[in-house]
């Protein structure tokens, strides 16, 4: 896997789920938002999944035709699973179940396997094993066990370690592990379980060869993950926070609590597509709620999004670091009808943002392209241009690779939106009630066709960017084509920006 430095200013059993109640999500299929909600009733519920706290209990009694797994017996659930075909179920009995001691020891599923803990089942690597569950093997379920105390390396996971396919891991805990606590397949199922503590994400959902399709991460918990600090530890690593997604292709992300993440919540970072980020409660974080990078087609509707990026947000500015660093961040990335999904723009709509640090900044760095060395998604080019050499001179300079070799913030829509303020809940002054649209001045490298104000103008004025139909609350200001250009409400609903058409402004309310 490529991980990067993020640059900033620079180049199934049915669930007894506690998720939302439904807030009127009446989308059409293709993900735009049907007849208009009025922007002041834009108020998820805001019920969360607190699953780490009251997880559902698991069988008392082995199933029919189960393996019982004894925690007396060290081994005794890898080498039930060695001595038994595929698509057996295991059932641990309560306990402390343990692995040998030895840090290669893992439980290597077989297809179909299916790992049942009953209350208070345990599976413990005792800070010795690295990995819990590994292998190829598809479609295997975990459900009611916790896992803790594994110790995998950095960008690695312990449950699903090998990125197998069709994985399901339902009222689970999976805590207090270093790495991530969960790696990803097609497929896979991650309901209703607690992803707490881990040293590095909650889960990774990374797949060797890019090949995750049909993702479902459903009514989850996923708190105080990356205790580790890695961005402390690998300085500009982008390596961090609640989930990680990288180059899936179909993603839903509904009625999960994320809160209290070292970092970002939720971050896709690097030609994922096709996502729904719904129903969720986002909140705390001490990076943005949500990031969505180098990334195409999304819809972004109904979370409710608070009290995040106080930490970070407050880093950059007693550093008098002037970037409108935000809550929801949209980085190089946009809406694309060429490639295949669900909706062909990003749409932001009818979610609540209270008092985080910022809103929403929509950014382009002219410099970050495909075959640019600013490009620091190494080796990865846009999902237009298969072949990154393409990507030069003369070819670049013209269509359709001009436009094509770019990941481009373009066709993002931000309506029906509360956007709520209070600077004394925040405890700031004016750099935490940003919006904006911008990029910086293109310089690098000497062959770039972007140099100069070519991207600020176009993500700024010609590639149908657009907030529209929202409620403000508190004092918000306004940041459009380049950091020195700061703007009231009134200039930012005039010309040449003419945005926030329809939308209704209150700088004294902040509640």
């Amino acid at each position: 896997m490529v991980f990067k430095r993020r640059h900033w200013a620079l180049a199934a059993a049915p669930l007894a789920l506690a998720l939302f109640a439904t807030a009127g999500c009446d989308g059409d299929s293709d993900g735009t938002s049907g007849s208009r909600a009025k922007s002041s009733a834009a108020k998820p519920s805001a019920t969360v999944a607190r699953v780490c706290a009251r997880p559902a209990a698991g069988p008392a009694k082995a199933p029919a035709g189960a393996v019982a797994v004894d925690p007396a017996v060290v081994g005794d659930l890898a080498a039930k699973t060695r001595s038994n075909p595929p698509h057996t179920t295991f059932w641990l009995r309560p306990g402390r179940h343990r692995l040998e001691r030895d840090r290669y020891a893992q439980v290597m599923a077989k297809e179909g396997n299916r790992y049942l803990g009953a209350p208070g089942a345990v599976l413990d690597g005792r800070k010795v094993n690295q990995y819990a569950f590994s292998g190829k093997a598809r479609d295997v379920t975990i459900r009611h066990l916790t896992v803790e105390h594994f110790v995998a390396p950095n960008n690695e996971g312990v449950v699903n370690h090998d990125m197998a396919d069709g994985w399901v891991i339902e009222h689970a805990k999976i805590q207090y592990n270093s790495g991530a606590g969960l790696m990803a397949g097609a497929r896979q199922r991650v309901r209703a379980s607690c992803l707490r503590g881990n040293g590095q994400y909650g889960m990774n959902a990374y797949k060797t060869g890019d090949s995750i399709t049909g993702l479902v991460v459903e009514g989850n918990e996923v708190v105080g993950n990356n205790t580790d600090d890695w961005e402390r530890r690998k300085p500009g690593c982008g390596c961090t926070g609640g989930i990680k997604f990288w180059a899936v292709d179909g993603a839903d992300i509904r009625g999960n609590w994320v809160h209290d993440n070292r970092g970002a919540g939720l971050w896709a970072d690097n030609n994922n597509n096709d996502f729904r980020i719904e129903n969720n409660v986002l909140e705390a974080n001490d990076g943005a709620a949500l990031m969505y990078e180098t990334s195409y087609n999304a819809v972004i509707r109904n979370n409710t999004i608070r009290r995040n990026n106080w930490v970070e947000g407050r880093k950059y500015a007693q550093r008098d670091d002037d970037f409108p660093y935000a809550t929801i961040y949209v980085s190089e990335a946009g809406g694309e009808p060429r490639i295949k999904a669900r909706t062909n723009k990003i749409e932001i709509y009818r979610n609540v943002l209270e008092n985080n640090w910022s809103g929403i900044t929509l950014w382009e760095n002219a410099d970050r392209f495909c075959n640019s060395p600013a490009n620091t998604s190494t080796g990865y080019c846009t999902l237009l241009v298969k072949n990154i050499s393409r990507c030069a001179r003369p070819g670049i300079a013209t269509a359709p690779l001009y436009a094509d070799c770019r990941w481009k913030t373009q066709r993002v829509d931000i309506h029906d939106n509360r956007f709520v303020l209070d600077t004394a809940v925040v405890k700031c002054t004016e750099e935490c009630g940003r919006m904006a649209v911008l990029a910086n001045y293109g310089t690098y490298p000497k062959w770039s066709p972007y140099k100069g104000k070519r991207v600020a103008d176009a993500i700024t004025h010609k590639q149908r960017n657009r907030w529209h139909d929202n409620v403000y609350r508190g004092p918000w200001s306004f940041v459009a084509g380049d950091m020195s250009r700061k703007l009231e409400t009134g200039q930012w609903q005039s010309a040449p920006y003419q945005q926030d058409t329809g939308s209704t402004f209150d700088a004294q309310a902040g509640g």
